[in-house]
């Protein structure tokens, strides 16, 4: 398909997301898991690694000239503001000119800009890269989750997303435990440690890039830009590998999608659609980003420093208490994410958020009283965090399911980028000057924050949130090239072929497992 024939406007009819949706689970799918949802253990391990070596960074003979505060204040919002900026570029790329071309041009990003952080010699460098590192790690948040959701079969696919998402603390216990290492001066020199640590973190990411090459583009996305004939190709592909995994064909897709085929979609369609007719799921994107973003990105940043300042734990014992908290925010989304396919996402969207923000309230009220030790501070943590990463990773699955097709991406990045601005910058600035000051009072006040910014969005959540459990992305958000009303979608069967071109009518999307039209918004 040539540019001139994808921007010339046909129109199609399609079956294709019906067949991805009606697709059983399979070993094909748990490849897009490793090569897509890997990264985030990447992330979770440099984070980590960076909030437990900073006061190591900050001794004599570590190679910089840098002080903890600049670490877990400046470099770390450094990182998020990179992140940020990263999304809404890469995201608006990732819209445009494909899934795949971005999330493994955002992944190279990240790899080149880690291995230079490793061999940082000035405080500037380190900042410099801290930020580039981010700016990569922000283009996969976009192009990363559009590429899940629109893969994954809708029966599973909230699951899927809070597991890879959760997979960000899978590498955080990997980061503590490296930590402690790299901060042991008996096994390695000061300002050897914590270099090694990042190469480590490049090299993984060349792993994760090799094995990336092998998931496909999406095909949802392929369809839309005039690409029909790859999207059927590799659709038949994934079909023909599942029925061999089975040994028996697959039943019939049902519901079949008339798109008109354009090449790009503009910034003020996309505003006009996101902020104009879905301005309720906006309020509720905001939401949700801003709570989950402030209570990691302004606590979590600075979880290694309370435990040293308020209860003398050694900087190079820091590393142990968090893997314990990470354990916990793995397991969250892991334990929980089921539910949000069959309890369904209001229920726990709002339960997670407003359960994690009364638990941390009550983690404050007994900080401010004195009663609690560096272990049972921990076990406290764990019980927010358990609540607060099923409820923060379901903030990404939520707005990269309730917009349209072509917005996907860039909402994404949309939302995460001012919810974590929000958030993610002021917060680790602030509580970097809160827990500096050494008062029990600033850090009550910074936990205090934090929970109720997110009890505020469970609340929306309660009101807002969409049920899109167990039904076609299609469904939940009709896409911007979806010719005339869905209103007749069922009174034609599903074909088997990926799309024929045909002329504008009333055909529209209907998903597969979709509840009862009564339970919809």
């Amino acid at each position: 398909m040539t540019t001139a024939e994808a921007a010339s406007g046909r129109t199609i009819t399609t079956d294709i997301p019906a067949r991805l949706d009606r697709l059983p689970w399979s070993r094909w799918h748990w490849t897009i898991v490793i090569g897509l949802g890997t990264v985030w253990i990447l992330d979770g391990l440099e984070v980590t690694v960076v909030g437990n070596i900073a006061s190591r960074l900050s001794e004599p003979g570590s190679g910089l000239a840098i002080s903890s505060g600049q670490i877990t204040g400046v470099a770390a919002a450094l990182y998020v503001a990179g992140a940020c900026l990263g999304a809404l570029f890469w995201g608006r790329l990732t819209d445009r000119f494909g899934r795949k071309k971005l999330f493994m041009i955002t992944l190279a990003v990240y790899l080149a800009a880690t291995a230079l952080t490793a061999v940082s010699w000035e405080a500037w460098w380190f900042f410099l890269f801290r930020f580039l590192t981010g700016f990569g790690i922000g283009g996969e948040y976009a192009a990363i989750n559009s590429a899940i959701d629109e893969l994954i079969p809708a029966d599973y696919r909230g699951r899927v997303d809070l597991m890879i998402n959760g997979s960000f603390w899978l590498g955080a216990v990997g980061g503590s435990l490296l930590s402690i290492v790299a901060l042991d001066t008996d096994l390695l020199a000061a300002n050897v440690g914590w270099r090694l640590t990042f190469a480590l973190g490049a090299f993984l990411a060349l792993v994760i890039l090799l094995v990336r090459r092998h998931v496909p583009e999406s095909p949802r996305w392929l369809l839309i830009h005039g690409r029909d004939g790859e999207a059927e190709e590799i659709v038949a592909g994934i079909e023909r590998k599942v029925e061999a995994e089975r040994g028996e064909s697959l039943p019939a897709p049902h519901g079949e999608l008339e798109i008109h085929q354009r090449k790009s979609v503009g910034f003020m369609e996309i505003a006009r659609t996101v902020f104009g007719r879905y301005r309720r799921r906006a309020v509720l994107g905001f939401s949700l980003f801003i709570g989950q973003a402030f209570l990691y990105n302004a606590i979590t940043f600075g979880f290694g420093a309370i435990l040293t300042k308020f209860f003398d734990v050694p900087a190079d014992h820091t590393g142990y208490y968090f893997a314990v908290i990470a354990v916990g925010n793995f397991c969250g989304p892991l334990l929980l994410g089921k539910l949000f396919d069959t309890v369904g996402r209001r229920v726990m969207i709002s339960s997670t958020y407003l359960l994690s923000g009364v638990l941390l309230f009550g983690t404050a009220w007994l900080f401010d009283r004195g009663s609690l030790s560096a272990g049972t501070l921990t076990a406290c943590w764990c019980a927010v965090l358990f609540f607060a990463s099923a409820g923060a990773s379901s903030a990404y699955l939520t707005v990269s399911e309730i917009f349209p097709m072509e917005t996907r991406a860039m909402s994404i990045a949309f939302f995460y980028a001012l919810g974590t601005a929000a958030g993610g910058i002021s917060g680790p600035l602030l509580f970097a000057d809160l827990t500096g000051t050494g008062k029990v009072g600033d850090t009550v006040l910074a936990f205090s924050i934090g929970a109720a910014l997110m009890c505020v969005a469970g609340l929306v959540a309660a009101v807002l949130a969409v049920p899109a459990e167990r039904r076609s992305l299609e469904d939940i958000a009709r896409p911007l090239t979806a010719a005339a009303s869905r209103a007749k979608a069922a009174a034609r069967p599903g074909r088997a072929s990926g799309g024929r071109q045909g002329t504008p009518g009333p055909r529209g999307p209907q998903g597969p497992a979709a509840p009862p039209a009564a339970s919809r918004p």
